[in-house]
């Protein structure tokens, strides 16, 4: 029996929540642009998919819209974030303060959808002691001392790929519940722990498939 998921309903597909986070975006655009309705196949098309796939997608979150009138875009949003899990604030500590830590912390668009990042560790001792934004750099050795019963539940992992399992590994120990990886290395975490892997050179990898290959079989 499918669990429950936070708003009574069955859950949803791993794919089917990327698709939210996409429908979020698109609802956030119609809004900032004034726009009182939005229809199926307004989203479809914005995701190039169909339209039908979009109402099944937002089934799953009840009955907000209306045939033939579409969606209100403010009340759509609501139970969007809610079932992606961003109707909170997630305390979150970043890992490894280099370019990548430093673009990821100006990124405006972590604090508008609930991630803080409120915490900052680095191995390097001429670091710890300084600040990056406003938010102070800490020593990676205290890592464990620092966080535990902090309240930090995500953790985003920028240290080299000989670092990465250790930096796993101590942030679980800690109390971190997901992760989201950076470095090129495959991480192995207890069943408990969620994680996201984001390997830009598998994506460009995708991309220069999607140019030279022929027909593509979809999935």
């Amino acid at each position: 029996m499918p669990r429950p998921n936070r708003i009574g309903e069955s859950r949803l597909s791993k794919a089917a929540a990327g698709r939210l986070s996409l429908y979020l975006r698109a609802i956030e655009h119609a809004i900032s642009n004034g726009q009182e309705r939005i229809s199926s196949q307004e989203l479809g098309q914005a995701l190039s998919i169909r339209d039908a796939q979009v109402r099944r997608d937002l089934a799953c979150l009840g009955t907000l819209g209306h045939p033939g009138i579409g969606y209100n875009p403010e009340k759509l949003r609501k139970p969007i974030r809610r079932a992606l899990g961003i109707d909170r604030e997630w305390p979150t500590v970043l890992v490894g303060v280099g370019n990548l830590a430093r673009a990821l912390l100006r990124y405006a668009g972590f604090r508008q959808q609930g991630f803080h990042i409120r915490w900052l560790f680095d191995s390097d001792p001429a670091k710890a002691g300084t600040s990056l934004d406003g938010v102070p750099i800490l020593p990676a050795e205290q890592m464990e001392k620092i966080l535990s019963g902090s309240g930090a539940e995500l953790g985003l992992i920028a240290v080299p790929a000989s670092a990465a399992q250790e930096t796993a590994d101590r942030l679980i120990r800690a109390g971190v519940r997901g992760l989201l990886n950076f470095a090129p290395v495959v991480l192995q975490l207890p069943p408990h722990v969620r994680l996201v892997s984001v390997d830009l050179t598998i994506q460009l990898e995708q991309l220069t498939f999607l140019l030279t290959s022929g027909t593509i079989i979809s999935d």
